[in-house]
């Protein structure tokens, strides 16, 4: 069998298959899953291609059951503060993702943000390889799969990242193409996060401003997604099936469909709403809640379609330096409900989410305490 990667041809059979070779042609061409696609392909390149025991046990392109009568929820912003607020608690609290309307935020905004994101990614193979690398600390940033190299096969998604704050981030360092939307959406959308946080605190009982104070909200990072069209869907995904390493995700998707999210046990669909933003729990908001709050595994269908654009804004200082270091929040605690997790800084969960990949385990489970308050041993998760 041949393989084209970003045409070069990359000989794979089952008794010469060479996969970091093939690995590393990917990511040495520079030019992404689109690139794939602008070369012609017809077959997916196998390090895209799901192993077998999961295709066997879970195909969600094909046959896996959907719930169609429960929905995600919809928050009216706009509406009365207090049934606002109970809705995003019981949001948070059993499914983990709700979509807010009436946010605030424009709809030219909204529409200029999408159009400048697939621009972006529609830039020549040439344009888009200078903001290409694997460097930890780099601010602006353009790929296909942080982990790689790690993952036991490779999402069908390219990702232009932009660490958007604590730090203010030089204009100059953001892409032409998409520089000045990509700034107004960021301070319009740490707005709404800044909103949602203090609806948040309130529907954990404390006070409007402490999430804030705890610095939930300090840094941010967009993403800017692109899935082009799949040949062979069924055989790979867009995005592997994860929960996100921050406190709180709002994303802003095009019409095209495809995210899910795992609740009850089966996949529900989160259909695009005109002028929603999809909002997330995150690992590190369920870790200093307690457990109150749920994120929960999502994943994104690859398709035949394409190509699906959205937008993430990962509410996290990420790898910056922090002097606080994040457990259940104090006032949450009674001796009936006693800390669930062990306490961290954002860096290191970060480095561990990172290091592990996109391997559908939750990393809260490695920060998890066993009852009495004992941290759980790497023999115990072995166990377990």
């Amino acid at each position: 069998m041949v393989i084209t990667v970003a045409g070069e041809s990359v000989t794979g059979n089952p008794t010469n298959y060479d996969r970091l070779q093939e690995l590393k042609a990917f990511d040495d061409s520079k030019s992404g899953v689109k690139g794939l696609v602008d070369a012609g392909i017809t077959k997916i390149p196998r390090i895209f291609v799901r192993p077998p025991e999961d295709l066997a046990s879970h195909n969600p392109n094909s046959g896996e059951p959907t719930d169609t009568h429960f929905k995600i929820p919809v928050i009216d912003l706009e509406g009365r503060r207090a049934d606002a607020i109970d809705g995003v608690r019981r949001a948070a609290e059993e499914v983990g993702f709700f979509q807010v309307v009436n946010h605030g935020m424009a709809e030219r905004v909204l529409e200029e943000m999408l159009e400048a994101a697939r621009g972006f990614h529609e830039l020549p193979r040439e344009v888009k390889a200078e903001y290409h690398t694997r460097e930890l600390m780099k601010k602006v940033k353009f790929g296909s799969n942080f982990d790689l190299y790690k993952s036991r096969f490779a999402n069908w998604r390219d990702s232009l990242f932009c660490v958007m704050g604590p730090d203010p981030l030089d204009p100059q360092e953001l892409p032409l193409v998409c520089r000045d939307i990509t700034i107004e959406y960021s301070n319009q959308v740490h707005k709404l996060g800044i909103t949602l946080f203090e609806m948040l605190s309130e529907a954990l009982g404390l006070k409007s401003d402490q999430l804030i104070g705890l610095e939930c909200a300090k840094g941010h990072v967009i993403l800017s997604h692109y899935y082009p069209a799949c040949p062979e869907p069924e055989l790979t995904m867009g995005t592997t099936q994860h929960s996100d390493p921050d406190f709180l995700t709002i994303l802003l998707q095009d019409h095209n469909g495809g995210l899910q999210v795992f609740y009850q046990n089966r996949w529900i669909d989160v259909p695009p709403v005109p002028g929603a933003l999809v909002v997330n729990i995150g690992d590190l908001l369920q870790l200093i809640s307690n457990d109150r709050f749920r994120s929960v595994e999502h994943q994104v269908l690859a398709n035949h379609m394409g190509p699906r654009v959205s937008i993430a804004c990962f509410f996290t200082p990420h790898l910056y330096p922090s002097t606080i270091i994040y457990g259940p929040i104090k006032e949450l605690l009674s001796e009936d409900n006693p800390p669930v997790y062990r306490e961290t800084s954002v860096r290191d969960f970060v480095a561990y989410y990172d290091e592990k990949g996109l391997d559908g385990n939750s990393a809260l489970t490695h920060f998890k305490l066993q009852k009495g308050g004992k941290e759980i041993s790497e023999l115990d998760l072995c166990l377990s």
